[in-house]
């Protein structure tokens, strides 16, 4: 999809790379908050820098954009920061076969909130309802199944109390839950995702507390959270939950002028990232570069010096 089909207003366009570049913009399914922003940043970067051609690519997020980074099939991407971890060790369990090495960083954004929402009927109102149960955990090995692993094992949950592990996209856990098909959906995402909130307004809904104890025990990079009362239709109360920071990434071999223009465009407008996802609202400068669990790349490095961050 050819970002350049989309029209945002507001741009704050500064600076231009020399050089002619395809930016190809690695996100998640359509339905999470990859996409939209994807295509967000596409934009800013088509109408940025000079000469740029952008691209939008759907996937499978975090562990395949990591591993489309490293193969050279992507020039930035979306990931999950126990994901991007993970890939520089090459922890072959988490999907990535070797070390990763390709890897640079140029920001840290927004938290994902661990999502786990069941259908009322369900029955699900705690983390050890689970048990005995049917729910979807996101695509295989994705970042989604990687928080969902981590939180039931410190919960002593293993997929072999459930009744059914799926592993499908946001929007298909949704589209089953509403067939009574499946009981919830484990979804690692900003608040306000989609998916969910066409859920919360086509039937009941119990969204699941991920106790603080189970926070503790993850530790970093996982941090204790709350979704707001009201973010979805029918939850009436705060409810406790883990977060993990999502990462902008990009590979050793994009141009240092590149890195450089895309870490300040993204800084530079914002009010577009937020128009496009509200999750963009949590993306902060003085938190840029905080707990990046890569090396940056020299571009995005330049960068921060010149606001006084390095």
């Amino acid at each position: 999809m050819i970002a350049g089909a989309f029209a945002l207003s507001g741009l704050s366009i500064s600076g231009a790379a020399r050089a002619s570049e395809f930016i190809n913009v690695l996100t998640g399914g359509t339905s999470g908050v990859y996409y939209p922003l994807g295509v967000a940043l596409a934009k800013i970067y088509g109408d940025g820098i000079s000469g740029a051609r952008t691209q939008v690519q759907a996937t499978k997020a975090s562990v395949e954009n990591l591993n489309l980074l490293q193969q050279g099939k992507g020039e930035i991407a979306f990931a999950l920061g126990d994901s991007v971890k993970l890939a520089a060790e090459g922890n072959a369990e988490a999907g990535f076969k070797a070390p990763l090495d390709k890897l640079r960083g140029i920001a840290a954004i927004y938290p994902n909130y661990i999502q786990i929402v069941a259908s009322k009927d369900s029955g699900i109102k705690t983390l050890g309802d689970i048990k005995g149960k049917s729910i979807s955990v996101g695509a295989a090995k994705s970042g989604t199944e990687l928080n969902a692993r981590a939180i039931f094992s410190a919960d002593g949950i293993s997929y072999g109390d459930l009744a059914k592990t799926e592993y499908l996209p946001f929007a298909e856990s949704v589209e089953l839950i509403k067939n009574r098909q499946l009981d919830a959906t484990l979804q690692s995402a900003g608040l306000g995702v989609a998916s969910l909130k066409d859920l919360a307004a086509s039937v009941p809904i119990n969204v699941v507390a991920v106790p603080k104890d189970v926070a503790d025990k993850l530790g970093a990079p996982y941090i204790a959270a709350t979704i707001p009362a009201n973010t979805y239709e029918g939850q009436a109360q705060d409810v406790p939950t883990v977060a993990v920071v999502n990462f902008l990434v990009t590979r050793a071999d994009v141009s240092d002028e590149t890195a450089y223009q895309m870490t300040k465009l993204l800084f530079d407008n914002l009010p577009a990232m937020t128009a496009a996802h509200n999750a963009a609202s949590a993306i902060k400068l003085e938190n840029a570069i905080k707990g990046m669990p890569i090396p940056l790349h020299p571009g995005a490095e330049r960068y921060y010096k010149e606001k006084g961050l390095l």
